[in-house]
């Protein structure tokens, strides 16, 4: 299939396509593979088309053009959201995805497409993670947008939110691919979110406008969070959870699997654990990741991406100035939550004024996590 711009006609003739009722993405590629493009499915006859292995009425109902009406109705709903169509053909189209066995037919994108043409990689992981499993996935995707990788992830609760929060407090690309439509919000308390991704990064699905978040829809876009990525970084998970599914597409589409270990006795641990057991790359810092690549993503990112420190990382350049912080940041963990009262009666050596003063300055450079409750959490 020759890979080029689409034109307005070209994208009406994708969406038509992948509207046809019953048709899937599989017999539409067979159909492509017999008849080249969109267009030329459109004019085949019904005999052609049924003996290309559709049945008489698939037949009959793509030769009438049934699904142009609903195309035209997917057209005025990309303009009125501000998205755009991005067919498997379009030299936009991500060229790991186009590899893969059943890569989507078109996507549905908005935001920044250039992001598509990025070296990606996925971080995903449980919707009900630990405050360890928070801080690692933030902390890694802000280390790894910081590398220069594009961080792609679910944008669902847990550990896919925090992966994409992790990317743009770094100032780094993030790619969020939905099991719904680009223009519905799922989950609702990821407005804020949504909006900013849809801004300084890029929403994604293969599901047309309007698309609920249907449970079955979520399996079916894990493989294209790992088959648009280099590799696959799982936080947490338990051992049959959705990330563990995405971790075993990874595999399947012969990506480079990677686990951050956790606590043995904790269930959010046994995913990631049981896949390291398998052979996945245990991960204790961004350079873990990077330096398993292959050599020319490694020479690809030398060239483009900022500094940044293994060691430390770029929150903790700035670390705290005085006792008083330096005592803070000693007793607050990043993998547990520390009353604020626990902690007064910690530093009994300075006033309840002075402790609280220091701990909102260490907040507001970073260096330190409010959560409800008064409690605080250290910045890993």
């Amino acid at each position: 299939m020759p890979v080029l711009a689409n034109t307005a006609e070209d994208l009406l003739h994708w969406l038509a396509l992948t509207l046809v009722p019953g048709l899937g993405a599989r017999r539409s590629s067979q159909l492509l593979e017999r008849f080249r493009t969109p267009q030329g499915v459109f004019r085949a006859s019904v005999s052609e088309l049924e003996e290309a292995g559709l049945t008489g009425s698939l037949a009959r109902s793509i030769a009438g053009g049934c699904s142009f009406d609903d195309a035209a109705k997917q057209h005025e709903q990309l303009l009125e959201h501000g998205a755009q169509l991005v067919s498997i053909s379009d030299k936009q189209y991500p060229a790991r995805l186009r590899e893969i066995f059943d890569p989507p037919l078109v996507l549905f994108v908005k935001g920044r497409t250039e992001l598509l043409q990025t070296l990606m990689f996925g971080v995903v992981g449980t919707r009900r993670p630990t405050q360890y499993g928070v801080a690692v996935a933030e902390r890694m995707g802000a280390d790894l947008a910081a590398a220069g990788l594009t961080i792609v992830s679910g944008m669902a609760r847990g550990i896919d939110t925090s992966a994409h929060k992790g990317a743009l407090n770094m100032g780094g690309n993030t790619v969020a691919v939905f099991g719904c439509g680009v223009d519905l919000l799922y989950p609702a308390e990821n407005r804020k979110l949504y909006d900013e991704i849809a801004v300084k990064g890029l929403l994604v699905s293969e599901f047309p406008m309007g698309t609920p978040a249907y449970p079955q829809n979520f399996p079916i876009r894990n493989r294209i969070i790992s088959g648009m990525s280099c590799g696959v970084l799982v936080v947490e998970g338990a051992q049959y959870s959705g990330s563990s599914i995405t971790a075993k597409l990874a595999m399947d589409q012969g990506r480079e699997v990677f686990a951050i270990p956790g606590n043995i006795v904790s269930k959010m641990s046994w995913g990631p654990n049981l896949l390291i057991k398998q052979g996945a790359k245990l991960v204790q810092d961004w350079n873990d990741v990077v330096s398993e690549l292959p050599p020319d993503d490694r020479q690809r990112l030398s060239r483009g991406a900022r500094t940044a420190n293994a060691e430390q990382g770029a929150l903790e350049l700035d670390g705290p100035s005085g006792p008083l912080q330096q005592a803070i940041l000693e007793h607050l963990q990043a993998d547990s939550v520390t009353q604020i009262d626990d902690l007064l009666a910690n530093l009994e050596n300075y006033s309840s004024s002075e402790t609280i003063a220091a701990l909102f300055e260490l907040e507001f450079r970073g260096l330190v996590k409010q959560l409800p409750g008064r409690n605080f959490v250290k910045v890993w």
